[in-house]
């Protein structure tokens, strides 16, 4: 294989994802993760391969909506790994289009897609333990623009909300070791934070908040303190299981049983103007249009 890099698409702590021309493909473009020449990088970049390779056995035609690897090699002590090209994430194009939320059709398109590759996942002994709008992308990002005349702005309409999940660099088997915090903070589930150990719940916990910021157009769990984390969760979904409290280790954020937590301090001041109880919201209201759905939405939280 030969590639040109044409540009950058983006950058992060692991190295860079590049722009390509495959020279023996008729300059088609793909994809390329160049991972930095760092052990620690290198020794993730080795573990996203292996579970890459995996997942093209058990789906060598991509039917499940996780984005394939089509080469990989070490040039220089630098991994590197060809995907194809793929659109704008949803993270990306809510943040271009001002964060205007998606429209609810849209919200259950992308929510489905992304149920169905999480279970190929799970079904797999499989959990990716990273889930969040930033890597969840758009096969194709093209979108029409309109105006809004309520609010005087030109918006932007995706075209087609076909998505692909990637970046496989956290996900973990079954049988694999299990490190004790996972996920990106907005989307981390409680169990992780309480450090309960983790299985494939902490991948639906962080789907249903991938919804949540879709539709609203804002992250549900706006935070980077566990405590005030646990006390977002308590305000809008109500107390925290005993069963969860009373098992974990983190016991200095409990005073028998309940969260230790001032609600008359600026912090508590903030999670009671920010965070609404869940069967008073109107967004999660409007999303389901039916009552029956806030008891099924609550077991997620009741039954990790």
């Amino acid at each position: 294989m030969i590639y040109e890099i044409v540009g950058t698409l983006g950058e992060g702590t692991f190295g860079k994802v590049v722009d390509c021309k495959d020279i023996h493909r008729n300059n088609d473009r793909l994809a390329l993760k160049i991972i930095k020449n760092v052990e620690k990088y290198r020794e993730a970049a080795k573990l996203e391969i292996n579970v890459l390779e995996k997942l093209r056995e058990r789906d060598p035609v991509g039917k499940y909506l996780c984005v394939q690897m089509l080469d990989w090699f070490d040039y220089h002590g630098h991994m590197c790994i060809a995907f194809d090209m793929l659109g704008l994430s949803v993270f990306d194009f809510l943040k271009e289009n001002n964060y205007v939320p998606y429209t609810l059709e849209q919200v259950r398109h992308i929510s489905y897609q992304l149920c169905y590759a999480v279970n190929f996942l799970h079904e797999n002994q499989l959990t990716h333990t990273d889930l969040k709008p930033e890597n969840v992308l758009f096969v194709n990002s093209e979108y029409d623009t309109y105006f809004n005349n309520k609010k005087k702005r030109e918006e932007r309409r995706i075209k087609n909300t076909d998505i692909k999940l990637i970046d496989f660099g956290s996900a973990t088997f079954d049988h694999e070791h299990h490190s004790t915090i996972v996920s990106t903070r907005h989307y981390r589930a409680p169990e992780v934070i309480l450090e309960l150990g983790w299985s494939q719940p902490c991948d639906v916990w962080s789907i249903g908040c991938i919804m949540f910021e879709l539709y609203t157009g804002y992250t549900l769990f706006q935070t980077h303190d566990n405590k005030e984390h646990l006390a977002m969760m308590d305000r809008i979904l109500g107390t925290l299981p005993y069963r969860m409290t009373k098992k974990s280790k983190k016991q200095k954020y409990f005073h028998r049983g309940c969260l230790d937590w001032d609600d008359k301090s600026s912090a508590g001041r903030y999670v009671r103007d920010t965070c609404k109880p869940l069967r008073v919201s109107k967004h999660i209201n409007c999303l389901f249009n039916n009552s029956q759905y806030i008891p099924f939405l609550e077991t997620f939280y009741c039954g990790s």
